[in-house]
């Protein structure tokens, strides 16, 4: 069987982390190509086989909502790792601890004072008419007054060799328990590697966690809960996965009741008090009686009893208004403001649809744009301008005239690139980063993250809902 080989590797016109547009390996990847040149096709396909029945093993599954046959699949991990390197490691984690910093401050101050509206720095009407701003949080002030607890922010490696963030989940940020699995598949399949290369473990994730959350009660010894949807969820395994692995209880809105504004966990032993509750569940699901009153989700009286100061919720509600994609365009001069300093890792140029002349613009070069709905994620209510067909381009024209503000704009980005197995050969696809940011009474960021990799040759998509997979992300320690 031929051994293992990057001759006819592309890369034209991309940033490749592996390769330099000269083909010379960098640095941080020399130990790997050494290693993986000394294989055969044959070893490399039997350790990609092994790597996907260890996933099915492990029931590392998600669900589709958009897919009729509901079929759970694999997160397909691609066993060719991305590396970074300790440098570029260690400024990413400096710009990430200082955004996470301005933006818990940002919502702090919306809730609270609103000085940075009232010094015009952000427009007041882009707060007020975004679908996660919580009048009822209005007031609230929760413990260490943090409000993003658990941050998973979107990064992107442009052409220039630059981060970028591409936008900031601080609702109920999903992937870890893929970045903390692949870690373990990853490790068996390439075990002298590790030692080698020293790249940092990512194992005591949720040993952080869960010290996060006990940071925030006075209570010794609190009592903890993942709050889950239940097990039709797209995310539903990591649920049942962090909940085991921090030795919480997993519920769901149905397990609880709230009496006299305490929170209880209904168990066979009786009612069972409890202080801290990671919550899975979205803003408007977790309490009928305040906001959806249709939600089955939710428990009757959780934000009244959260309002008190008789539980902890992890995130904070009220959170996803610093996740609105038309806020993402403000946030440098959100660092500006609250911190004094200019931004350390760069936005994508934004494109507001709800201003008149950036309308015309988006309008004016939709297929050269991606255009985004601000309240949406996951892949959806987005058009890939250079992707698209005209009736699509006009389509999403009509959707952007009838409500400006649900659309933002960027310009195409060209997404670096890592080697990925495909059949039998090796090519260059697109990837995207996901590191995790916690904070507690400090701030925590674990040296690794999800790598996303758009599959499909030629796809900027990278979303799993979307045909996307994923890869383990080796944060070197030089």
């Amino acid at each position: 069987m031929d051994k293992i080989s990057f001759e006819g590797y592309d890369t034209k016109n991309h940033f490749d982390e592996m390769f330099d547009a000269d083909m010379k390996v960098r640095p941080h990847y020399e130990l790997f190509r050494k290693r993986i040149e000394k294989m055969d096709w044959k070893k490399l396909n039997f350790l990609q086989h092994a790597t996907d029945r260890a996933q099915l093993s492990l029931g590392m599954t998600f669900n589709v909502y958009s897919d009729n046959q509901g079929i759970e699949r694999i997160l397909h991990l691609d066993i060719i790792p991305r590396i970074i390197s300790g440098a570029d490691w260690d400024k990413l984690e400096k710009g990430l601890n200082q955004r996470i910093t301005a933006l818990n401050m940002f919502i702090a101050d919306i809730y609270g004072e609103q000085k940075v509206l009232k010094d015009k720095i952000i427009p007041a009407e882009l707060i007020t008419s975004s679908a996660c701003y919580l009048k009822e949080c209005i007031g609230l002030k929760p413990p260490e007054n943090v409000w993003c607890h658990i941050t998973g922010s979107d990064m992107i490696r442009g052409d220039d060799d630059e981060f970028y963030v591409l936008e900031d989940n601080l609702r109920c940020p999903s992937g870890v328990s893929y970045m903390l699995e692949n870690r373990e598949i990853l490790k068996r399949t390439f075990p002298e590697l590790f030692e080698r290369l020293k790249v940092r473990p990512v194992h005591n994730y949720a040993h952080y966690l869960r010290d996060m959350m006990e940071s925030l009660t006075p209570i010794q010894r609190p009592s903890i809960a993942v709050l889950t949807p239940g097990i039709y969820n797209s995310a539903y395994f990591e649920h049942a996965y962090l909940a085991q692995q921090m030795g919480a209880e997993l519920v769901e809105g149905r397990d609880l009741v709230v009496q006299n504004d305490f929170v209880y966990m209904i168990t066979t032993n009786g009612l069972k008090k409890l202080d801290v509750i990671y919550r899975r569940v979205d803003d408007d699901f977790i309490d009928p009686l305040v906001f959806n009153k249709d939600s089955m989700l939710g428990t009757p009286g959780l934000f009244e009893a959260y309002r008190k100061g008789n539980i902890v919720l992890v995130n904070a509600p009220g959170t996803g208004v610093a996740d609105d994609k038309a806020v993402y365009a403000y946030i440098p001069k959100i660092i500006k403001y609250y911190l004094g300093e200019e931004a350390i890792l760069k936005n994508v140029k934004t494109y507001i649809c709800d201003e008149p002349d950036q309308m015309q613009y988006v309008i004016d070069n939709i297929k050269d744009l991606v255009v985004k709905q601000t309240d949406a994620s996951g892949g959806y209510g987005m058009l890939i301008g250079p992707k698209s067909t005209k009736e699509e381009q006009a389509e999403f024209v009509k959707k952007i005239k009838a409500k400006p503000r649900n659309y933002i704009a960027q310009p195409t980005i060209n997404l670096s690139r890592v080697p990925t197995l495909s059949d039998d050969t090796i090519e260059g696809r697109h990837v995207d980063l996901r590191p995790y940011i916690l904070y507690g009474k400090e701030m925590k960021i674990v040296p690794g993250a999800l790598t996303r990799v758009a599959l499909k040759k030629g796809s900027l998509v990278v979303n799993s809902s979307q045909g996307g997979g994923s890869k383990d992300t080796w944060v070197l320690d030089s």
